[in-house]
């Protein structure tokens, strides 16, 4: 069972590496989902792990194996359980349902603020304008999507960057980025160690944005113009929405002024996402077995308990199976 508890959670480990050499090898469009899918999954695995790990700990407790109908002394005998690594997997499961609670919490409280907030200005052609000298631009999801862009970024642009600084923001609600950024977030919180993913997924977004804005003006040059200048005027970015001038901007620029290459997944790319992609295979199935191996000590507890009541363990072996013990009556059921 500790490797099914281990593995999960030195798995997030890699995604450091795996962000920094994978993503530039991607399409925005692959990275951007690529990324955001290994975060979830990576998180969802490290925290079942810290649950299976706590669940085998509780499971030693008196109070929580009469719940399970079994003597404690029972399981122990059937299962071998790390304690300090149980002790363990608690306080950071703990750690990691507080962490997710907060993070959705100010996530709501946030959207709820701006929402209320862009709710009191005029809205001009699905666009929200601010009044005010500081440059703002970004979108935001809920209410079908808006989009908000101060008068003070309206002035630092041409006419030609406003265009294209709009088609950056529709493409981000319409792409469904913050969907993808919401979910990054969370998976972050619940493993801090998986943010690398997020945060290169976060510029796959932009840049997944730029390349939209740039097919849609027809001029890579004004986009790359817009984006910079944004970003320079830019002084704040809003917490959780999708901006402009968001991410490394150097980088972001200097790809839309280069030419477009193909990203296609050949050669090491494929053999490293089929790697990852296995890795993350191999942990679920060790995970899985770890958590069916706790399920079968229980149930075994369960029979051992049964064969020592005093009536029940009298009776040859085969002729009943004892599959539940009912200790709100001290009597084992047979079945």
């Amino acid at each position: 069972m500790v490797l099914g508890v281990v593995l999960p959670l030195l798995l997030p480990l890699v995604s450091w590496p795996v962000a920094r050499w994978l993503a530039p090898r991607l399409s925005p469009q692959s990275a951007t989902r690529l990324l955001t899918v290994l975060a979830v999954v990576f998180a969802a695995g490290s925290t079942s792990a810290l649950a299976l790990g706590t669940a085998a700990g509780l499971s030693l407790v008196p109070e929580v194996a009469e719940l399970g109908e079994f003597s404690p002394a029972a399981f122990s005998a059937q299962a071998s359980v790390d304690v300090p690594l149980a002790i363990g997997c608690g306080v950071l499961l703990t750690g990691a349902a507080f962490a997710l609670v907060h993070a959705v919490r100010a996530q709501w409280r946030w959207y709820r603020r701006v929402h209320a907030e862009l709710d009191q200005h005029s809205r001009e052609s699905g666009v929200v304008v601010l009044p005010g000298a500081e440059p703002l631009a970004f979108a935001i999801a809920g209410r079908g999507g808006r989009v908000a862009v101060s008068t003070g970024m309206l002035a630092a642009l041409s006419a030609g960057e406003r265009v294209a600084l709009l088609h950056h923001e529709r493409a981000h609600l319409r792409l469904r980025h913050p969907v993808y950024a919401g979910l990054g977030v969370l998976a972050a919180a619940l493993n801090p160690f998986v943010r690398p993913l997020p945060t290169a997924a976060q510029f796959a977004m932009e840049r997944w944005a730029d390349e939209t804005a740039a097919s849609a003006v027809g001029d890579r040059r004004v986009v790359a113009t817009a984006v910079a200048k944004a970003a320079l005027a830019t002084k704040r970015e809003p917490s959780y929405a999708l901006a402009a001038g968001g991410g490394p901007v150097p980088r972001r620029v200097r790809a839309l002024l280069d030419a477009p290459s193909p990203h296609r997944l050949r050669g090491l790319t494929a053999v490293a996402v089929t790697v990852v992609f296995g890795v993350c295979g191999a942990a679920a199935g060790v995970g899985g077995q770890a958590a069916f191996t706790l399920h079968a000590d229980i149930e075994a507890a369960q029979l051992a308990t049964c064969a020592t009541h005093p009536v029940l363990a009298k009776r040859p072996h085969g002729q009943a199976t004892l599959t539940a013990v009912r200790h709100d009556r001290g009597e084992c059921a047979q079945g």
